[in-house]
């Protein structure tokens, strides 16, 4: 069982897109890991909770990066004069080809998780490497950070050069297999597998389809990459001549969506139209990722646009393309962008607020995990308690100004706390 206890601070989080909750010196309720609500006045009932006194801080739930890679983090940061394909050649596969040696793993692997660890996210989905030993690495030490994620072994038997190439689609096929069958007598509680096969140009036709399979007969979510770049794109056109689109190349191996399995889909920059409409109808969650989108010169995601169609949305780090591991900055980057793609493509579409973004870190990337991303009864309770005193007095600002410097100003050492499905990890 976990603890129950009661959060006395100044609460703050989202019941939808369009409405956020502020309760001002409130009472946030945990009860055996899950939320029982917010409280403007502690319920009786729970009186007898122990008590942790947080007042004055802002108190908002647990943030969540639908999209980074492991093995890029020792090297976000370079490279970024260079656009996609030029990027993945020169850092991107050399660097990830190194994972092969598991000191080498060991090392990077320990700093990322410490770095995560002590970020705004409670939740996350990963790319680790094409490497078995060094993915079993890397899901053991995010198992013993306390936070929950996913995490998937990459897949590629094609267009990866020697060092990272695998050596055909069975021989990527069973290394997925073995690493399943491996996780599966690890037992983790918070740690669990993702299909991943990197993206099309990097997954021949036999692996994708083999790896539809795979996900169906184990009951597994899929993440990747769609729609990045333009070259990307002409790309998978050559290598998919049969396929109306880069969504419907994905659709035709079963990957979006299939028998109600969740899909994450990273940058989705330049999807069409009808593609939109295949991502809605399969429940494909978006991954949002400003920053990298903007550091490789790929271009705008419409975000106003999918809101309004009603696309599952959240946002994505994507380190190491992306330059921080903070979700805070990648709702300011969301906004930013935002703001160009009004200004620059299509005044009709507004830009973000800070309160949508806010939902798109919690809420909407949340419920690729469940019930996640709000304090609603019901809801898991992941937590972050943020100490803004250091932006001005607290009395200055009502709480959802507050919120907006937060989300604009917060370094990792304005955390004074964080909670994942109940449980203290700092």
């Amino acid at each position: 069982m976990k603890k129950s206890f009661v959060i006395k601070g100044d609460i703050c989080y989202c019941q939808s897109l369009e409405n956020l909750l502020t309760i001002k010196d409130g009472f946030l309720v945990c009860q055996d890991g899950i939320s029982q609500g917010a409280f403007a006045n502690l319920p009786d009932q729970y009186s007898d909770f122990e008590l942790l006194d947080f007042s004055n801080m802002l108190i908002i739930p647990g943030l969540v990066d639908l999209h980074l890679h492991g093995p890029q983090n020792h090297y976000k940061g370079l490279g970024m004069d260079l656009e996609l394909l030029d990027w993945l050649n020169t850092y991107t596969f050399p660097e990830e080809a190194k994972f092969k040696d598991l000191d080498f793993a060991m090392d990077k692997y320990r700093l990322f998780v410490e770095e995560i660890k002590r970020s705004p996210s409670t939740r996350l989905s990963i790319f680790a490497s094409l490497h078995l030993p060094a993915t079993i690495l890397l899901m053991d030490l995010m198992e013993e950070s306390g936070l929950i994620s996913y995490v998937g072994r990459v897949n590629m038997d094609r267009n990866g050069g020697a060092d990272l190439e695998e050596d055909s689609a069975e021989d990527s096929v069973n290394t997925t297999l073995a690493w399943l069958e491996a996780v599966k007598a690890k037992g983790y509680e918070r740690t669990f597998p993702i299909i991943t096969p990197r993206f099309i140009p990097s997954c021949s036709d036999q692996l994708m389809d083999s790896l539809s399979k795979i996900r169906s007969s184990y009951k597994l979510p899929v993440q990747s990459h769609l729609s990045e770049n333009q070259g990307e794109i002409l790309w998978v056109q050559d290598l998919c001549p049969g396929s109306k689109s880069y969504a419907d190349a994905y659709d035709q191996f079963k990957m979006l969506g299939f028998q109600g399995l969740k899909t994450i889909m990273a940058h989705c920059v330049w999807t069409s139209p009808e593609e939109e409409e295949l991502l809605k109808d399969k429940d494909v969650f978006v991954a949002h990722c400003p920053d990298s989108n903007t550091n490789l010169s790929s271009g705008i995601a419409p975000i106003r646009r999918f809101l309004d169609n009603g696309l599952k949305l959240g946002l994505g780090t994507d380190v190491g393309a992306g330059s921080s591991l903070s979700i805070f900055k990648a709702m300011v980057d969301a906004i930013q962008v935002s703001k160009m793609y009004w200004r620059l493509v299509d005044q009709n579409a507004k830009a973000l607020s800070a309160k949508e973004a806010f939902y798109l870190g919690t809420l909407g990337g949340g419920e690729f995990f469940g019930k996640l991303g709000s304090f609603a009864e019901g809801y898991e309770f992941d937590c972050l308690v943020v100490d803004d005193s250091r932006f001005s007095p607290w009395s200055e600002w009502n709480i959802e100004e507050r919120l907006e410097r937060v989300i604009y100003l917060a370094q990792d050492s304005d955390l004074v706390s964080k909670f994942v499905r109940g449980r203290k990890i700092f």
